[in-house]
């Protein structure tokens, strides 16, 4: 080996120790040892940009759009979000959450899938009374037990399938890794389900703080006819225990009914009174056919485009001493006022009969343009939006899943290579308008995608100046006598340690040169060898913060580094017991 291969293995491990000691963030790590490679001419400017040419790159940016698009629509909340809400027991609860959730990691990159879930699972062991950190944890292992599955399930899976391309392999098929995946995902998800309770922790969680229950709005929802929450008790639809809001009556054909009782069955039509603090009654709205009453008692039909804003009346605001309807609120500001909070006291009264004050807080439903037009109104002291407000567009959910089981199937047969098919369903999503440009644009994780390309073109560096072949005679020379299992053991732990401690993509990218030449030395096929890193490089469960699905649900659980290692070490186990037997099975050692 000359001094190149040499200098590469330094940056290799200085790259390592940057990652590992969290010196900056993976993307800006792996984009600096890309361009020292670069610099010291081993790879060319073609060959320093080639990884980000590669096909499943794409792949994965437009996955991005495709997993988002369901987001927008509500797809994912109508599906695995109702089938949860009716879970009354932890157990069943926890069953509904990793059963739908790996089968949908499958086919959609798993880190979107927990973003999206992670406020759903909140809210539903909020409203059961339980703590979230009992569900949070599953959640992220039972996306990655999913993605295991099929080359689209995660970004691990499609790096590794790029560079089988790029190495001259043939392509990795759409459920090849299924043999194994499928295995590992049914024992993982039994494992999750009888033997992860017993580890996770019970965290007790201030969902409030202190300043957000002084500020307690009064808000009135209208039940629609289509509304999921029809003909459920008031127990049933999770409506008692939602943290800090309480259901205050009923009003159903001009007869209130006072106070509310956990046997209370809702109607149609019925008009429901709450009391309570910002981020439950933005929940509110994500029942689908539960919508916000305002001054003319007119449902609120929510829109994408649609944001709440907060709106504090002034002391010289026309509003003072009128009550919401008379002062014509909606056509004089082009919003519908939906709740109203003063002083930390429940204003009674119907929305629209509210008399204002100065100072009271009004909770806003409006275009986007609200707030650029009224921040400096004399009207309002202040005037901000609620974060995270947007409504899904129910209308074209049905539209998004059809789109996602043809880009499935049409990948799967073979019809299109899956770069093209996940560009060709991103392109559909947009146009049918199942998301926006803008949104599609903002879905993409560019770190991720910058932290693939570059790992592309590290590997690339290691296999051409025998950087990796020197790794590789080190582990054959350790383990070959033992026989090609035992190297097999070697590459699949020596994966699993790096995806602990680094990025999983940057893990991967380094280990596949070495698997490659590595099973060159031992004289087996290296298919099997590289199989093993794809495998190893997802299920890795110890470290919460070397993969998105862990930090996604890390702050919102409450846990503690412990808490992942506790219960993520013998689910590595599993994994890797369950890998090492049948991979010598499905893809054989015989070249």
């Amino acid at each position: 080996m000359d001094w190149q291969g040499w200098l590469t293995l330094v940056v290799v491990f200085l790259t390592l120790v940057a990652m590992m000691r969290e010196l900056a963030g993976p993307d800006i790590i792996m984009m600096g040892g890309l361009f020292t490679l670069a610099a010291f001419g081993i790879l060319s400017p073609v060959e320093t940009f080639l990884g980000f040419a590669n096909p499943a790159l794409a792949a994965i940016g437009a996955l991005f759009v495709v997993s988002a698009a369901l987001r927008e629509t509500g797809a994912l909340q109508a599906t695995v979000g109702r089938l949860m809400s009716s879970a009354r027991s932890e157990a069943t609860g926890l069953a509904r959450i990793s059963s739908p959730v790996a089968v949908l990691s499958a086919f959609l990159n798993n880190a979107p899938i927990v973003a999206m879930m992670t406020p759903t699972v909140i809210d539903w062991s909020r409203r059961r009374g339980f703590s979230p950190s009992r569900f949070l944890i599953p959640l992220s292992y039972s996306s990655i037990l999913g993605s295991t599955t099929t080359v689209i399930g995660t970004s691990t899976t499609l790096t590794v399938a790029g560079l089988m391309t790029d190495s001259g392999m043939a392509e990795m098929g759409f459920f090849e890794l299924a043999p194994v995946g499928i295995p590992i995902a049914i024992v993982g998800l039994a494992y999750l389900q009888f033997v992860a309770p017993r580890l996770l922790p019970q965290h007790k969680e201030a969902f409030d703080g202190l300043g957000e229950r002084r500020r307690e709005y009064t808000a009135s929802m209208i039940v629609e006819e289509h509304c999921e929450l029809i003909e459920q008790t008031v127990e049933e639809a999770g409506l008692r225990h939602l943290p800090g809001l309480f259901l205050v009556e009923i009003e159903r054909e001009g007869r209130i009914i006072t106070p509310v009782g956990p046997e209370d069955v809702i109607r149609s039509a019925d008009r429901l009174v709450f009391a309570g603090v910002i981020s439950t009654i933005v929940e509110l709205q994500r029942f689908r056919g539960l919508v916000a009453a305002t001054a003319d008692e007119v449902p609120v039909q929510p829109r994408a485009q649609h944001r709440l804003v907060e709106a504090v009346v002034s002391a010289s605001s026309p509003l003072i001493n009128r009550s919401i309807r008379d002062a014509n609120f909606r056509t004089v500001y082009d919003a519908a006022v939906i709740a109203v909070h003063r002083n930390a006291e429940r204003v009674p009264g119907k929305i629209g009969e509210i008399v204002l004050e100065a100072g009271d807080t009004l909770l806003l439903q409006g275009a986007p343009g609200f707030l650029r037009a009224h921040r400096n109104s004399p009207d309002f002291y202040l005037v901000s939006e609620v974060a995270d407000t947007e409504t899904p567009r129910y209308d074209r959910a049905g539209a998004a899943i059809a789109i996602l089981l043809a880009m499935v199937l049409a990948a799967s047969l073979g019809f299109y290579p899956i770069a093209i098919g996940s560009f060709l369903a991103a392109g559909l999503l947009i146009v049918t308008r199942c998301i926006s440009g803008t949104v599609a644009r903002r879905s993409v994780d560019w770190s991720i995608l910058v932290v693939i390309g570059a790992s592309f073109g590290i590997a690339l560096a290691m296999q051409k100046t025998g950087a990796a072949a020197a790794i590789a005679s080190v582990i054959a020379s350790v383990s070959g006598d033992l026989g090609p299992l035992a190297t097999l053991i070697v590459i699949y732990t020596t994966t699993l340690i790096l995806s602990e401690l680094l990025h999983h993509n940057a893990a991967v990218a380094l280990m596949f040169p070495i698997a490659i030449e590595t099973s060159h030395l031992v004289g087996v096929d290296a298919r099997g060898f590289v199989m093993a890193v794809a495998i190893a490089g997802c299920c890795a469960f110890a470290s919460p913060v070397t993969y998105q699905t862990h930090l996604i649900v890390y702050g919102p659980g409450g846990y503690r580094f412990g808490d992942f290692v506790r219960a993520g070490l013998p689910l590595n186990a599993i994994c890797a017991l369950i890998a090492l037997l049948l991979i010598p099975i499905v893809w054989p050692f015989a070249p």
